[in-house]
């Protein structure tokens, strides 16, 4: 079963993904890999770190001649703004200790993690809990991604919400979304008129020093059904996925299918008609997002990540110096105005590695060509029953 790991600070020399329980014999690129980060950096709403970093991802271990050996794999970007934070994030003791950072941002793991881990200097919080990791999650889900396209399953997102401008638009499919980032790679919106107001909305944010949130749309087409369980809650797929994507930084909410407008509706109005054609179960819609009873369903999986506002602000809210107890404006930290364009790149990692955990331990095999033979002895058995 594939697990993940990820190391690194935000200003630190690098950061790192390993990845373990990744088959043999997969093939894997470098600039596999790259695509993906450059999806990850390259978006409207940015703050000036982008102009900084290049996001080069280097292979250590666990690939030889393009293919996993099925040991570990580590990757690693190497952060080209340590140079400019020797001191703050040096590794050995010795020399003067940067000044402390003691004015928690309101919204942010500041406070929580210095209370929790003991801390009087918020950095030694706030460099780990940095989306700047979330680089490292993007790496891994480069690589789960192949392993997943080896079995005609492919990832797409798009922007749906920034601020209060919503996509009003329903009448689009995988291959659309699949298309955005060619389309329009600031913003990543299906809708042009709507992506303009989109950034419109971040501008205007970033002349008031203040950030947006908003909702980003996820969809995974070619999953086979029975992924997941209905035998223990910790392994139903939905779980899984609402606990993946709500683990990226600013998420507050995942909906899966049409939960929300679902909550209002009817059971008859909701329910996705089952029918038969071509030795294959059809749905006349997918409210249920492509899960029943924590098991996919054949259909497209579609999850929708919502993210507050950022919480690092260029005018701070009012908080309390956790060295004196006094009243005080909060850090102001250099941030993005909006992190949701990007959103998209990490959701679908999330949603990769969600699903390659679940690929791994249902057909599960040393070798690609085992897995591949135990898929489709599983595809093959399904057929037959009908």
């Amino acid at each position: 079963m594939l697990r993940i790991l990820t190391a690194g600070e935000s200003h630190g020399p690098a950061c790192l993904a390993i990845i373990e329980g990744m088959p043999a014999g997969v093939r894997l690129a470098v600039e596999y890999i790259n695509q993906e980060l450059k999806r990850r950096r390259s978006d409207f709403g940015r703050g000036g770190r982008k102009l900084i970093e290049e996001d080069k991802a280097e292979i250590l271990a666990g690939v030889r001649y393009g293919r996993t050996l099925g040991s570990p794999i580590a990757l690693m970007v190497k952060n080209r703004d340590f140079a400019n934070w020797q001191e703050e994030m040096r590794i050995d003791e010795g020399g003067k200790p940067a000044a402390k950072i003691t004015r928690p941002r309101p919204g942010h793991a500041d406070l929580a993690g210095a209370l929790k881990y003991g801390q009087d200097d918020i950095r030694n919080i706030a460099e780990r809990a940095s989306a700047r990791e979330t680089l490292a999650r993007v790496m891994a889900g480069a690589v789960v991604k192949r392993l997943l396209s080896e079995f005609g399953i492919s990832l797409a997102s798009h922007t749906i919400q920034i601020g209060a401008v919503k996509l009003d638009r329903t009448d689009y499919d995988f291959n659309d979304v699949a298309k955005v980032f060619d389309n329009d790679p600031d913003i990543r919106c299906i809708d042009r008129p709507t992506s303009e107001k989109m950034k419109e909305a971040i501008k205007e944010a970033g002349s008031k020093k203040d950030t947006l949130g908003g909702v980003v749309e996820v969809i995974a087409s070619g999953v086979p059904a029975g992924l997941g369980s209905v035998m223990h809650y910790d392994r139903r797929l939905d779980g899984r996925l609402a606990q993946a994507l709500s683990s990226i930084p600013s998420v507050k909410a995942v909906e899966i299918g049409n939960a929300i407008a679902g909550a209002a509706m009817r059971g008859s109005e909701f329910q996705d008609v089952i029918g038969y054609k071509n030795r294959r179960f059809t749905r006349q819609s997918n409210n249920m997002g492509g899960i029943e009873g924590g098991m996919s369903n054949g259909q497209d999986i579609v999850c929708r990540v919502y993210h507050k506002p950022l919480s690092s602000l260029g005018a701070p809210k009012e908080t309390v110096d956790i060295a004196t107890g006094k009243p005080a404006p909060a850090t102001v930290e250099r941030s993005d105005i909006c992190a949701v364009p990007r959103a998209g790149v990490i959701s679908e990692a999330m949603l990769a590695l969600t699903l390659g955990e679940a690929m791994t331990e249902k057909f599960g095999g040393d070798h690609i060509d085992e897995m591949k033979r135990n898929f489709s002895s599983y595809i093959k058995s399904e057929e037959k029953s009908r």
